[in-house]
């Protein structure tokens, strides 16, 4: 059965939710389909220690405040999903759980969206998937032959997952510093913490507002033809919350730079020096989980999309949201998504 609607948004997380506000006020007939089974996209996956960058006020979807958690200045990972379940229901946006998308395709028209369990035929397409399900590990040299353990950011819980084991986190990011500090505050795991270049902790004062700021304000400076400021990366790449905090003025997190091969046991340096490990934390990133515009032929040279802001420049009816700065500032954070995603609201609704 093929059901017919204005608008088919692709992933019910908080880019999806944004997206269907936003659509609900242009007055729009639309869907939400999302893989998930329960309302709060990825944030249902995160570590258990994971808090966010910003107070609750400052990470809050659009028309809706996020509450202040009790007795937290930054809100963890489980109030996130809560209040990302509350926004579905206090909207009554129409999220269908549990219905994975596996292709878009051109129908005349429309655009035929095809799902597990049957197909939409809509005039305009959200695509919200965002990274989560496309962990990206690197081509390092010995990796096959590593006889210990291997995973990515999307396996990590807690610390008490490696009681007395030998861990080593590779990334020199927010994901890999927090990952490192939380399993060297343990005390019951021997962390060595590896990155491709010495690690940039932003000063201890900085959080999301001043991100969230920053990037716009680069992108305004862009859209307006005046000098790159640098934006986010200019400052830093890590978030010192709290904990990285502890950890880093404890001396429990000083990283050595990147191995040049993993070993049967562990990884090895170009000097001959080597370090065991029992278990190898790739805390190395996402990619756009795009798998499902395949059929629309959209990507172009090192597999890039083409956008205008959220809109893709060679299929107008499909616009991207929540994947990065190249799909609106800030845009894969919560409190940066509301801006593109009313954008692209207003555009789909003057396109129909």
């Amino acid at each position: 059965m093929t059901q017919s609607v204005d608008v088919v948004v692709v992933g019910g997380g908080q880019a999806g939710l944004a997206a269907g506000y936003h659509l609900r006020r242009q007055g729009l007939d639309f869907t939400v389909l999302d893989a998930g089974t329960a309302p709060g996209g990825a944030w249902q996956h995160m570590w258990e220690s994971l808090h966010l960058f910003s107070p609750a006020a400052y990470s809050s979807l659009p028309g809706r405040l996020m509450p202040a958690q009790p007795g937290q200045t930054y809100p963890d990972a489980r109030h996130v999903v809560d209040y990302l379940a509350d926004y579905e229901k206090r909207y009554g946006l129409p999220v269908q759980h549990g219905i994975r998308v596996d292709a878009v395709r051109r129908d005349g028209d429309r655009l035929r969206v095809e799902a597990d369990c049957g197909a939409w035929r809509a005039r305009a397409v959200v695509s919200a998937t965002g990274t989560w399900s496309r962990p990206f590990i690197p081509a390092v040299p010995g990796r096959g032959i590593f006889a210990g353990r291997q995973i990515h950011t999307v396996n990590y819980r807690h610390p008490a997952d490696f009681p007395g084991q030998r861990v080593i986190v590779v990334g020199g990011g927010n994901s890999g510093a927090q990952i490192a500090a939380d399993l060297a505050l343990d005390g019951d795991v021997e962390v060595a913490w590896v990155t491709r270049r010495p690690p940039r902790f932003l000063a201890d004062d900085i959080d999301g507002r001043v991100l969230f700021d920053v990037a716009t304000a680069r992108r305004r400076a862009l859209d307006a033809g005046r000098s790159d400021t640098g934006g986010v990366a200019s400052l830093g790449d890590i978030v010192a919350v709290p904990p990285v905090r502890a950890a880093r003025d404890a001396g429990l997190l000083t990283a050595k730079p990147m191995f040049s091969r993993l070993t049967a046991d562990g990884a090895r340096w170009a000097d001959g020096s080597r370090v065991g490990a029992d278990t190898i934390l790739w805390c190395t990133g996402f990619r756009p989980a795009l798998a499902h515009l395949a059929p629309l032929n959209l990507r172009g040279p090192r597999g890039h999309i083409a956008t205008d802001g959220t809109r893709t420049l060679d299929e107008p009816r499909l616009h991207l949201l929540g994947y990065g700065d190249w799909t609106g500032p800030a845009s894969a954070t919560l409190i940066g998504v509301g801006r593109p995603a009313r954008d692209a609201a207003r555009e789909i609704a003057g396109l129909l």
